[in-house]
């Protein structure tokens, strides 16, 4: 059966086609939210925070974009709305300082680069990630973070200076 029979028997409140949507979409939401919280523990909850979503509003998914993007922009705000929850939350910890993390060896691979972008700073690195890696605008992160335009491309300028001098001291 192809991918809209089982949106189609989702939507009448199937949990065998809803189980399999899932299945087919779980390592991309997952990826989604790791790439926004850095955590592993964190990003699980996230994504299944996100699907939660997605089986309560799939009698409103109606068709007018593709399944993966109305599920991708689903999955991207669950693990900001997430993330802003942490945020707040450390907030109001005053034990919450964060430590940064030792040097890594010079960035060779996909997963050194992931390490450097869990270095930056919450808010550079959450826009850094739905910018650079999943392609929002900056209107649009504005929008899902609660700031300015601006404020999202001053954090995206100041993630890549990071980045870069990071690489370059590597």
């Amino acid at each position: 059966m192809e991918l809209q029979g089982f949106i189609e028997r989702a939507q009448r409140g199937e949990q065998s086609a809803f189980f399999h949507i899932y299945q087919q979409f779980k390592g991309k939401v997952f990826a989604i939210c790791y790439r926004l919280l850095s955590d592993r523990q964190q990003a699980e909850d996230a994504c299944q925070e996100a699907f939660v979503r997605v089986w309560q509003q799939m009698p409103l998914f109606r068709g007018d974009s593709l399944f993966s993007t109305w599920l991708h922009t689903i999955a991207t705000r669950t693990a900001v709305d997430y993330w802003r929850k942490l945020k707040m939350a450390r907030m109001c910890d005053d034990d919450s300082e964060l430590e940064l993390w030792a040097s890594e060896p010079p960035p060779v691979d996909q997963r050194d680069l992931e390490n450097l972008i869990a270095r930056l700073p919450e808010q550079a690195r959450a826009v850094f990630v739905l910018f650079a890696l999943e392609g929002h605008s900056h209107q649009d992160i504005a929008e899902l973070l609660g700031i300015a335009e601006g404020s999202s491309k001053a954090q995206y300028h100041r993630a890549r200076q990071l980045l870069r001098s990071w690489l370059d001291d590597n």
